[in-house]
C-alpha cells in the first residue's frame, strides 16, 4: 500500500508520488502563492513590517516602499499635521491599537493605512499582538510595556449568564451589511473616497458661493478603546490595552508585580500568570450589573429561575462555546 502526500492546489488534489501517475494530457498548475490555500490571509499591500513574538530583533525604521507611499500622498498641510501628531502620540506612548489612534487623530482611514507603516511596525503574536509599536522600541525588553499589552475581551452571554445574544444591548462588531459569506449575494456598500477626492475636498470649494464644506470627522469615540466603570463597550468583542482599563480594581491586578517582573512570556507578557483571566472575570461582572440595571426583566427571581431551569440547560451549550472562544488566545 502506498501512502503518498497530496498538495491542495486550487480545488484539485494531485498526488506527488510516481505510483499514481497523472492522467494523459493533464498539466498540473504551477505552484505559487496565488493558488496555494494557506492558513492565514494575504498581507495587505501597505508595506507594513510584521513581527512575531519569537523574532529576535525589531525594525528600526520603515520599508522604503512605505516611505514612498506616504510621501506620495503627503501633499497637503493636513497630512503633514497628521504625521506630526502621530509621531507625538508614539513619543508619548510607544504602543497603540488602531482604534486608539483613530480616537486621538483626525485622519481619513485610507491615509491612516499608509501613515501607520511609516511610523511603526505591527506585532502579530504575543501580548502585544494586533498592536502598532514605535520603530526601535522592543516591549519584550521593557517591563513598563506591561501597560501596553492587549486584552481580548468578549461579553459573555447565555442563560447561565442571565441573557442571550439577542437580549444584549451591545451590537456585534460585524454585521451582514459589511460582511458576507462567499455563498451570499454581495450587497452594495459605500465605496471609500479616493485620496484625490479627499485632497480636493480639503483644498477647494464645493459650491458656487465659494463656501467650503464642513470638515469631515473621522475620529472614534473614546469608548472605542477605553473601558470605564458604568459604561458598556460599543461591541461584544473588544481589544483593550491594559493602560486603557480605567478601573481601580483592574489596575491593582495589572500592576500587582511592579518592580518584580523577571521574564516576559508569550501568554502573559510581564504580568502575573492568569492576569487576563482575572481581568475578564471582573469586567464581565461589571457588564452584567450594567445590563441588569438596564433590563431587569432578563434576571428573574429565584422562583422563576427554578421553573425555567430546563430551558437554561438547553441554552447553556451556547455560553459554553463563548467561553471556549475566550480561552483561545
Amino acid at each position: 500500500v502506498c501512502v503518498c502526500v497530496s498538495v491542495l492546489i486550487s480545488s484539485h488534489m494531485r498526488p506527488l508520488c510516481s505510483c499514481h501517475p497523472l492522467r494523459e494530457g493533464y498539466t498540473p498548475p504551477t505552484l505559487s502563492s496565488e493558488n496555494l490555500i494557506g492558513l492565514s490571509r494575504a498581507r495587505r499591500p501597505h508595506n507594513a513590517i510584521f513581527i512575531n513574538f519569537e523574532d529576535k530583533e525589531v525594525p528600526m525604521g520603515p520599508l522604503e516602499a512605505a516611505v514612498q507611499n506616504w510621501q506620495r500622498v503627503c501633499n497637503h498641510p493636513n497630512e503633514r499635521r497628521a504625521e506630526e501628531e502621530m509621531r507625538k502620540l508614539f513619543e508619548m506612548r510607544p504602543v497603540w491599537s488602531r482604534n486608539a489612534v483613530k480616537s486621538n487623530l483626525e485622519i481619513h482611514p485610507e491615509k491612516l493605512k499608509l501613515l501607520l507603516p511609516y511610523v511603526a511596525y505591527y506585532m502579530l503574536t504575543g501580548p502585544w499582538r494586533s498592536l502598532w509599536v514605535r520603530f526601535g522600541y522592543d516591549p519584550r525588553k521593557d517591563p513598563k510595556a506591561k501597560a501596553y499589552q492587549v486584552l481580548d475581551f468578549r461579553i459573555r452571554c447565555g442563560m447561565k449568564h442571565g441573557y442571550t445574544p439577542n437580549d444584549m444591548p451591545v451590537k456585534a462588531k460585524r454585521s451582514t451589511y459589511n460582511y458576507s459569506l462567499p455563498i451570499t449575494v454581495n450587497k452594495t456598500v459605500p465605496q471609500p473616497a479616493s485620496l484625490q477626492e479627499i485632497t480636493q475636498s480639503l483644498e477647494g470649494p464645493s459650491n458656487a458661493s465659494g463656501r467650503k464644506p464642513a470638515p469631515l470627522r473621522y475620529k472614534l469615540k473614546e469608548s472605542a478603546y477605553v473601558f470605564r466603570e458604568g459604561t458598556l463597550p460599543p461591541y461584544r468583542q473588544m481589544f483593550y490595552q491594559l493602560c486603557d482599563l480605567e478601573v481601580e480594581s483592574l489596575k491593582k491586578i495589572i500592576y500587582q508585580n511592579d518592580g518584580e517582573e523577571e521574564e516576559c512570556n508569550e501568554r502573559d507578557g510581564w504580568c502575573v500568570s492568569k492576569t487576563s483571566d482575572q481581568l475578564r472575570d471582573i469586567m464581565s461582572g461589571m457588564i452584567k450589573q450594567i445590563i441588569r440595571s438596564k433590563r431587569p426583566a432578563l434576571f428573574p427571581t429565584k422562583a422563576k429561575r427554578s421553573s425555567t431551569s430546563s430551558a437554561a440547560g438547553a441554552l447553556d451549550m451556547e455560553s459554553g462555546e463563548e467561553e471556549e472562544e475566550e480561552d483561545d488566545e
